[in-house]
């Protein structure tokens, strides 16, 4: 399963983390942190559907984004035209990397969700020290333990969560967690085909308290306009976005 092979990648690039910062050093980092905090809850909270804009070097289902365009470009178009910003950081199969939530950090305003396979708790010091604002819990790699104690964790380092669910077992999960964000990630993990419908089915289990994020797979206003049918908060879009020439006027399209 390709789920299991990120996350054995992952405890091997954490020891190679390990060994640059040590744990005691990444968390006294995030204790000392004095950048911009701005809320990833607070930049979904709004009328209508807010647009997470993601940067990704790679799309698992289709491979590399080929794209000419630098990160500083890529995040100044973002600056002007989404709510939040996604960044993954995963080395091995989606060529992410820390250092890019760093420069995003220092360009971007706007609340930074660092998109990770996050398994141990130097990650959440890590994400604090970097300058990010909100960290991805993926229940599907995760027991209800680490989550509640991650998610404590999260809440003490002033970050915001996101909850990701792929199966009604798994929305029940995060909502008993007390998350307040949850998202349904509409591409199966397992296989990483793609299916929005995903997201119309699991937002009935959501209560209207808790902010809904649909992720992956929007290419078309048809797409949008089946989510603002059914109340969810926020949308994350990567590919589209990574692929387009001009962000703008696709946001605008999306939009209507």
């Amino acid at each position: 399963m390709i789920l299991d092979t990120i996350v054995e990648d992952k405890k091997i690039r954490l020891k190679e983390h390990k060994a640059r910062i040590s744990p005691a050093q990444i968390r006294r980092m995030a204790e000392e942190y004095e950048g911009a905090s701005p809320s990833f809850l607070a930049g979904l909270q709004k009328p209508g559907i807010s647009i997470i804009g993601e940067f990704k070097k790679v799309s698992p289902s289709l491979g590399n984004i080929q794209s000419k365009i630098e990160l500083t470009d890529r995040i100044d178009e973002y600056n002007a035209s989404v709510d939040c910003i996604s960044c993954l950081t995963e080395e091995d199969h989606f060529l992410g990397n820390v250092d890019y939530l760093r420069e995003i950090r220092k360009i971007s305003p706007l609340p930074i969700l660092r998109k990770d396979f996050m398994i141990d708790e130097y990650q959440f010091y890590e994400a604090k020290a970097i300058g990010a604002n909100a960290i991805l819990l993926i229940t599907g790699i995760l027991d209800d333990a680490q989550m509640r104690d991650f998610y404590q964790l999260t809440t003490e380092l002033g970050l915001d969560a996101l909850f990701e669910a792929h199966t009604e077992e798994q929305m029940d999960r995060a909502l008993n967690t007390g998350a307040k964000i949850v998202g349904v990630n509409n591409r199966n993990l397992k296989d990483f085909t793609v299916d929005i419908n995903n997201s119309v089915r699991l937002r009935e289990m959501v209560p209207e308290n808790i902010l809904f994020v649909s992720e992956s797979g929007m290419k078309t206003r048809e797409d949008i306009e089946r989510f603002e049918q059914n109340g969810t908060n926020a949308v994350l879009i990567g590919e589209t976005l990574m692929r387009s020439a001009d962000k703008k006027a696709v946001l605008q399209e999306l939009r209507g």
